[in-house]
């Protein structure tokens, strides 16, 4: 999100700010566990909140590749997980959250497009969820994720954008701290936060305890 009147204008600060603040108490709320979802056919597990914090520095990882310019995501693939999925563009639902797709599309992944663009400088945000009544969804294996390990997003201009994952967490709701799980991590690089449900399945408040969040970096393009 820009200032778009330039120059130090204080009143474009003050609009940008509140817009990102809105945006991160949005996604406070979201990572708390606001919006309802299903409970999981399988029961409740998709994420060891005590152990799966898997910070970056244990293996050494690629450098960062200079961002690349704005072009909307279309595709993001995670050879890891078999995953191939289409990407639309998603806004905030009413309570300020990245709204993800609908429930009835539970093999596409929502990016906010409203954000960073994978590959541009900044944290782009994409959104899937981890199941629905009666089967997995998108990133329902998000949490077996490892550092080291690549996400592409093909994009509108032809370039795939290669990240390389360094950061893979379980943050339960209690306490989420929106602003550490999905702000840029290092200034000028081009970072992508991928986010799911996790934790175990509250039935009594119809959501899960915790957010899964994956964190990578551009380090390249390619095919």
């Amino acid at each position: 999100m820009s200032d778009e009147h330039g120059r130090g204008s204080g009143t474009g600060r003050l609009v940008t700010g509140l817009a990102w603040a809105v945006l991160l108490f949005g996604l406070w709320l979201w990572g708390r566990g606001v919006t309802a979802v299903p409970a999981s056919p399988s029961g409740p597990t998709t994420g060891d909140v005590a152990g799966l914090d898997r910070a970056a520095g244990t293996l050494p990882l690629p450098p960062a590749a200079r961002p690349l310019g704005a072009a909307a995501p279309l595709r993001v693939d995670i050879p890891e997980l078999a995953v191939q999925a289409p990407v639309v563009a998603r806004g905030l639902d009413r309570e300020g959250a990245v709204d993800p797709p609908p429930f009835d599309q539970p093999g596409v992944v929502g990016w906010y497009g409203s954000g960073t663009a994978p590959g541009a400088a900044g944290a782009a945000l994409m959104v899937g969820h981890v199941d629905t009544e009666t089967r997995p969804a998108v990133f329902y294996k998000l949490s077996t994720l490892k550092p080291g390990e690549t996400v592409r997003v093909v994009r509108a201009d032809g370039k795939v954008a290669h990240f390389t994952i360094d950061d893979v967490r379980v943050l339960p709701r209690d306490d989420f701290d929106a602003r550490v799980a999905y702000g840029p991590r290092r200034p000028g690089r081009a970072e992508l936060r991928l986010i799911t449900c996790g934790g175990t399945f509250d039935r009594a408040s119809r959501s899960y305890t915790a957010n899964v969040v994956v964190s990578a970096y551009l380090t390249g393009t390619g095919p």
